[in-house]
C-alpha cells in the first residue's frame, strides 16, 4: 500500500467512530431466544453489546410498568400482551418501520402481528418467535384423539392430562364448534361459550389423570405411559418424539392455537438504533435457523427453516401440512376483563365434582 500509515488512520478513525456510536442492547427476553453464538456474532459485526435478562409475559409487563417503559430497550411479549397493557400503562413506544428490513419476514406473520399490536394507529410489534398448542399423543395407544374433546372420550378414560388455563378453554370451544375470539368484543356471547366449556370440561373430569403444570411433568407423565394423550405445546411433543416415535404433537382438527412472541420497543428505551440492529441481525435466514435450533420454535424469518436441524424439521412438517399452518388460531388481543371470566370458570371447574 502506498500510504500504510494514512490506510491504518483511516481504520483507526472508522473503528473509533463505530465504538463512538456503539450502545449496550438491554434485551428482555424468553429463554433460548438470544444463544450466546449469536450474540457473540452480533457484537463482532456491530460493536453493540448485548445484556440478556430472561422473563415471561407476566413478568416483562410487570417489569415495564414498575419503570414507566423503562431499563431496557427491547421485549419480546406475546403479540396479544401488547395493546391492552400499552392501554393501560403506555409502556411501549410504537415501531418505526423505515428502520425495519420488512423482507426478512414472513409476510402473512408480519401483517396478523401489525393488525394485532394496532394501538390508536400505530404498531408496536414485530414477529419472531413462534409456536403451538395443540394435542400430544401416544399414537399407537390412543390413535383416536385428533381434536381437543376427543380426550373426553371413554378409550382415553384415566390417561388424560391438560392444564386448567385459558388454552385448554379457548381449544375445546373451538372443538365444540364454537368461536370464542370472534366473540371476545361481546362479553355476554363470551361469558356464553365459557358455560358451554364449563359444562364440557366438568364432565370430562373422570377422564383427567392429573392436570399438569410444568412442562417436565406432562413430558414424564407421557413417557411412563401414565398419560397417553394431553394437550401441550409442540415443542415438548417433538421432543418426546425423539425418544419414542409413537407419541408426537398431533395439530387438532379444529386448529392448533398460534402465539407469537413479538418485537416490542419500551417507552423508554436509550438504544433505539442497537434494538433496530439486533431485529434486522436474528431475522437474516441463518441466524434464525441458530434461534430455532436452540429454542426448539421456529421464527418468522423467511427461509429460517433451511438451516434447522434436520430431524426438527422433520417431526415440523410431519405435524403440520399446510392446511393445518392454515387453520392455525392466532391468539388476538386479550380485551380487559375476560381473563377474570376466564379464571372464575376455571375455578368452578376445578372444584366440581
Amino acid at each position: 500500500m502506498k500510504y500504510p500509515l494514512l490506510a491504518s488512520l483511516v481504520a483507526t478513525t472508522a473503528l473509533t467512530a463505530q465504538m463512538a456510536s456503539a450502545d449496550t442492547l438491554r434485551l428482555l427476553t424468553w429463554g433460548g431466544y438470544a444463544p450466546e453464538e449469536v450474540i457473540a456474532k452480533f457484537e463482532e459485526e456491530t460493536g453493540h453489546t448485548v445484556e440478556v435478562t430472561t422473563s415471561n409475559n407476566e413478568e416483562m409487563i410487570a417489569k415495564l410498568r414498575a419503570t414507566n417503559g423503562g431499563g431496557f430497550d427491547l421485549a419480546q411479549p406475546s403479540q396479544d400482551r401488547i395493546t391492552s397493557a400499552q392501554e393501560e400503562f403506555g409502556i411501549y413506544k410504537p415501531i418505526d418501520m423505515s428502520r425495519v428490513e420488512s423482507d426478512l419476514f414472513i409476510p402473512s406473520m408480519l401483517s396478523a402481528t401489525a393488525k394485532n399490536t394496532t394501538f390508536d394507529g400505530e404498531v408496536y410489534g414485530l414477529p419472531h418467535v413462534w409456536g403451538t398448542s395443540g394435542l400430544v399423543v401416544n399414537t399407537a395407544e390412543a390413535p383416536e384423539v385428533t381434536d381437543y374433546t376427543d380426550l373426553c372420550s371413554d378409550a382415553v378414560a384415566g390417561k388424560v392430562s391438560y392444564r386448567l388455563k385459558r388454552p385448554t378453554l379457548i381449544g375445546f370451544a373451538y372443538s365444540m364448534g364454537l368461536d370464542p375470539f370472534a366473540a371476545y368484543g361481546d362479553t355476554e356471547a363470551y361469558q356464553g361459550i365459557l358455560d358451554q366449556v364449563e359444562e364440557a370440561l366438568t364432565a370430562c373430569k373422570p377422564n383427567v389423570k392429573t392436570y399438569w403444570d410444568g412442562g417436565d411433568e406432562i413430558k414424564n407423565l407421557l413417557r411412563s405411559g401414565e398419560v397417553t394423550a394431553a394437550m401441550a405445546w409442540d415443542t415438548g411433543g417433538w421432543q418426546l418424539n425423539a425418544d419414542n416415535a409413537d407419541i408426537t404433537f398431533v395439530a387438532p382438527e379444529a386448529g392448533a392455537l398460534g402465539w407469537i412472541d413479538t418485537f416490542a420497543l419500551p417507552a423508554r428505551g436509550r438504544a433505539d438504533d442497537a434494538a433496530y440492529a439486533w431485529i434486522n441481525f436474528v431475522m437474516r435466514p441463518e441466524i434464525a435457523a441458530m434461534i430455532t435450533n436452540t429454542a426448539g420454535n421456529f421464527t418468522a424469518a423467511v427461509d429460517g427453516d433451511g438451516g434447522v436441524d434436520a430431524e426438527l424439521k422433520a417431526r415440523y412438517q410431519a405435524s403440520f401440512d399446510q392446511a393445518a399452518i392454515d387453520n392455525i388460531k392466532w391468539y388476538p388481543p386479550v380485551p380487559a376483563g375476560l381473563e377474570a371470566l376466564e379464571g372464575e370458570t376455571l375455578d368452578r371447574i376445578n372444584a366440581a365434582n
